[in-house]
């Protein structure tokens, strides 16, 4: 009998033992997966927070690439407007009227070339022209100035009839100084007798 109950004794401590470790086991455990939900939280706000700044990154590049196109749209613009001026001062300085011989009146293609020239200086308001009379080689020195001045000034008169300030037509008679053919034949001597447009702002 008095073994029996030592036995029993035994058993129930070790039961109890066991019991008061597996109740240890049980508090260690919970204690440990305490930290893991706020690290969780930490480490999905880092992950949010990066990939806020990637996407910041992201949107910056692209508006400076957005930019950087537009500037370079506007400085394409801005060199075809400037050619185009370009071409176009070209083509009025290469335009020149001609005269028939010892004669200052403007022919019809004479007038039709001024009235282009003078729809471009309307349009062009910053820009004066020079025109300079010039004659071909035959008759003196001095009447052929005089000539020259007459041309320059008739094509003056009629661009100021188009309504072209007069502070914007200067003239000069250059006679037979600064020919554009040497040469010493009708056909030359056509060529010679013109008046020029110079371009000035």
């Amino acid at each position: 009998m008095g073994k029996r109950m030592m036995t029993g004794v035994i058993v129930l401590a070790f039961i109890c033992s066991s019991f008061l470790l597996m109740t240890s086991c049980a508090k260690k455990q919970i204690q440990v997966s305490e930290p893991v939900q706020p690290a969780t939280q930490e480490m999905k706000a880092e992950e949010d927070k990066a990939k806020a700044a990637e996407e910041a990154k992201s949107t910056a590049e692209q508006e400076a690439k957005a930019r950087a196109e537009a500037e370079r749209q506007a400085r394409l613009r801005e060199l075809k407007m400037a050619q185009k001026l370009a071409d176009e001062i070209r083509n009025f300085e290469a335009e020149n009227i001609y005269f028939a011989f010892d004669r200052s009146d403007l022919t019809d293609e004479s007038k039709s070339v001024l009235r282009e020239k003078g729809n471009w200086l309307r349009a062009n308001g910053d820009y004066s022209v020079n025109i300079s009379g010039n004659c071909d080689e035959r008759g003196t020195a001095e009447y052929n100035l005089a000539l020259g001045e007459r041309r320059a000034h008739a094509a003056k008169k009629f661009l100021m009839g188009l309504g072209i300030s007069e502070n914007r037509l200067a003239t000069i008679s250059y006679g037979e100084e600064k020919p554009v053919d040497p040469g010493h034949n009708d056909e030359a001597w056509a060529k010679n007798r013109n008046d020029q447009f110079t371009l000035t702002k």
